[in-house]
């Protein structure tokens, strides 16, 4: 029996044809794309086709505006200290409760560090932004609004176009981590006021250890890696060309495939969902069910313990994730739950379940086998559940 892998929010499977595509970049094509002979032209090639491919599934206008980093990490770090430093006399940041602890870690670092100010806008039971705290939080000192496009625990939304402009209307510059985003969702980048998305290949098929910022012309910056000229001057260091190709080909099959995965994938985690309700009582879908990303179910388990759910799954061949891989390892409950206010009962027995074009309906129907008796055999051992109440009247 294959094992099972739905934990495509914390990393896909690279795709085969992404792997072909890069390989000959280690090998007969190695130059480097600041070299001035034929070996460093063909890598220059190379690089230039990715930007266009990237360029392609965000909707930028121009290819110039990719920036290729190490990953997500660095494009959100470039992206926050860049808008600080490019403006004098603003000194404060509007984010959200739930953002990525890449975004979040390094507004508590500035803020600690450099007295940054950091508005931190609250969400609502579903994950919803609380739009009025958010449009409290501008004023003439924000130099940038951080807001992820999609949560990477609830699948939950954002409206990112419109608060882009509201920053604008505020002077402040607007940046989106895209992570969850990118290839799932139909981006137009050029029809928008957003100045910078972050994403990462290793999210959309690609390898990982590459990313991207997408930096809309004529913003404001400062570069984070300070070197050679390479990225025009944005991101110093010699181009990771096969992980560069790798993110190209990824994007390109992204673009291709995004309409038809959205639909069946989507129906394979409203299977999932439905199959988890209708045999597992107490189990509830967490987030905005109206709004939120095709492949992301985010299911609570009346006093469960996450762990033993994690850990029985694995041992039964299921991958599956209690919440952001990057957070993992602590014994507080997710930061994007207790936003949420998610009550005790359940906010320590939530999986994250996220589907990708790899998900096929055995594997849906292989978790709805098993999961029943391992939460009722965890529920049974539990002294809490012998005195229950239904944790959502």
């Amino acid at each position: 029996m294959r094992p099972v892998y739905l934990d495509n929010n914390a990393t896909t499977a690279t795709d085969a044809s992404v792997v072909a595509a890069m390989l000959p970049w280690f090998t007969e094509r190695f130059g480097n794309p600041s070299s001035a002979h034929a070996v460093g032209a063909a890598a220059a090639d190379g690089v230039r086709l990715a930007r266009r491919q990237v360029q392609a599934l965000l909707g930028a206008a121009h290819d110039h505006e990719i920036v290729f980093t190490s990953g997500g990490t660095e494009a959100n770090n470039t992206a926050i200290l860049s808008a600080l430093d490019s403006q004098p006399g603003r000194d404060e940041i509007v984010t959200t409760a739930v953002e990525h602890p890449a975004v979040l870690a390094l507004a508590a670092h500035l803020e600690k560090t450099r007295g940054i100010k950091v508005h931190t806008v609250g969400v609502d039971g579903d994950g919803r932004l609380d739009m009025e705290d958010f449009e409290r939080a501008l004023g003439p000192r924000t130099a940038l609004v951080s807001v992820m496009w999609a949560n990477n625990e609830t699948g939950t939304l954002f409206p990112v176009t419109d608060l882009a402009r509201q920053a604008h209307a505020a002077g402040a510059l607007f940046h989106t981590d895209a992570v969850q985003a990118v290839g799932r969702v139909p981006l137009s980048l050029r029809d928008t006021d957003i100045d910078m998305l972050s994403l990462s290949g290793h999210k959309l098929h690609g390898p990982k250890g590459i990313g991207a910022l997408y930096l809309r012309k004529g913003t404001a910056f400062r570069p984070l890696l300070r070197g050679g000229r390479q990225e025009r001057g944005r991101r110093g260091g010699t181009e990771n060309v096969p992980g560069i190709v790798g993110l190209g080909a990824a994007a390109d099959l992204a673009a291709r495939y995004l309409e038809t995965e959205r639909g069946w994938i989507g129906r394979l985690r409203d299977r999932l969902e439905q199959g988890v309700q209708a045999r597992i009582g107490q189990a509830y879908v967490l987030g905005d069910r109206g709004n939120r990303l095709a492949n992301t179910a985010c299911i609570a388990f009346d006093y469960v313990d996450a762990d033993a759910l994690l850990l029985m799954l694995d041992r039964a061949g299921i991958a599956v994730s209690s919440g952001s891989a990057c957070a993992s390892g602590g014994t507080e409950p997710s930061h994007v739950l207790r936003a949420m206010r998610v009550p005790a009962g359940a906010i320590r027995g939530a999986l994250r379940f996220s589907l990708s074009r790899d998900t096929a309906v055995p594997d849906i129907d292989r978790v709805l086998d098993v999961l029943p008796d391992i939460v009722g055999r965890l529920r049974s051992s539990s002294p809490l559940w012998r005195d229950r109440a239904p944790t959502f009247a």
